[in-house]
């Protein structure tokens, strides 16, 4: 899967920006805060309909206009795809694969994008929030109608919330509506969860040969931290659907009075974390920053095999001024780790950090207040 062009107009500072992409090794430089990360952004924003950056896509829209507009040209498999994206201030969006309107189900079907910025990491020192996030824009990339059941069970868990604020507020309590919220929440949070857990060993596994090669002598691994115990009789390495709901439903009833003060859901999928360990020790207490920094590598790297194994797509590896931020031995392991068909597009502020080797094959722009400089 590779990019050929990239139109940007109106998004953000990048008024009518466009880029032929002819390589699969992409360099664009530039100074802090001239779009660079613009472009990788509207990239994956192409691929998942959703920005790390911000919740609230007004903001993506250029200050002085009415809307913004993203237009692509790839190949996947040998079939030559056109994709746009146009967002206006009344919140009307419009999808288009080659020209013709599109659902968000199909559209995000299409590119597959991993991003790796220098906020990924601090992914271990950052929130259960953060982390949740994380695995879930990874699973998306994989499992496309995951982001369906994310949607469900939050819509269903403000439900329940302003339910039981509503009960706070008239005094009346009602049981039976309660349970129907319980059991919605049990059936959709599960499956979550279930799915969230069969990530987690897939890339543990891959993430450990990688993480092992840097470092050598350390052991990597991740553990599913669940807001509630699950019950295992049969001692299997993942648990069943049911076992999952059966305990999410008895976490409920014994939290009932504390949801009930509290007027919120205190117990779920949104309520979970996944905690790493070096050695059988929580890296987020006791790893240095290099080893952190060695975990979210392997990480990256194996999510890029991960959505090739899974979809048999190449996926675009978006590198977002991160290899100033690592040492000359994780920079040359993340380079040289790179499939010479995995289309790699990187943002930095000079070519100082690569080696004359490497931008032998690398097609180099320069990025200045959201235009190309020649």
């Amino acid at each position: 899967m590779k990019l050929t062009n990239l139109k940007l107009t109106n998004y953000r500072n990048c008024r009518n920006l466009e880029l032929d992409f002819t390589t699969s090794k992409i360099l664009i430089i530039g100074k802090n805060a001239q779009g660079k990360t613009n472009i990788l952004e509207s990239i994956y924003l192409l691929s998942s309909l959703k920005t790390p950056r911000t919740a609230n896509n007004i903001e993506l829209i250029n200050f002085d206009s009415e809307y913004f507009k993203i237009e692509s040209d790839l190949i996947k498999s040998n079939t030559d795809i056109n994709l746009s994206i146009a967002y206006n201030r009344d919140k009307k969006r419009e999808l288009k694969i080659n020209k013709v309107k599109s659902t968000p189900k199909d559209f995000k079907s299409v590119l597959k994008t991993v991003l790796f910025s220098s906020g990924d990491l601090m992914l271990l020192r950052g929130t259960p929030q953060d982390r949740r996030d994380w695995l879930d824009r990874a699973i998306s990339q994989v499992y496309p109608a995951y982001d369906d059941r994310l949607s469900k069970y939050e819509k269903i868990r403000v439900q329940k919330n302003n339910f039981l604020k509503e009960c706070a507020k008239t005094g009346i309590f009602n049981e039976a509506l309660l349970e129907v919220f319980n059991e919605q929440l049990s059936i959709t949070g599960s499956n979550i969860i279930y799915i969230r857990k069969k990530f987690i060993k897939e890339i543990e596994k891959v993430a450990q040969t990688k993480h092992r090669t840097i470092s050598e002598t350390e052991e990597l691994s991740i553990k599913y931290d669940c807001s509630f115990e699950i019950p295992n009789p049969n001692n299997s390495e993942l648990e069943k659907i049911e076992d999952i709901q059966w305990g999410f439903l008895q976490a409920l009833e014994q939290r009932k009075i504390e949801e009930t003060r509290r007027c919120q859901a205190c117990v779920g999928p949104h309520r979970d974390d996944i905690i790493f360990y070096i050695n059988n020790q929580e890296a987020t207490k006791y790893a240095s920053q290099g080893q952190q920094r060695t975990i979210v590598l392997a990480l990256k790297l194996s999510e890029l095999d991960i959505i090739t194994d899974k979809t048999g797509d190449e996926p675009i590896l978006l590198l977002d001024d991160v290899l100033a931020e690592l040492d000359d031995i994780r920079q040359n392991y993340l380079l040289k780790s790179i499939n010479q068909n995995t289309q790699t597009i990187i943002t930095s502020v000079d070519t100082i950090l690569f080696e004359d080797e490497f931008l032998k094959d690398v097609e180099i722009y320069k990025i200045e207040k959201g235009n190309l400089i020649q």
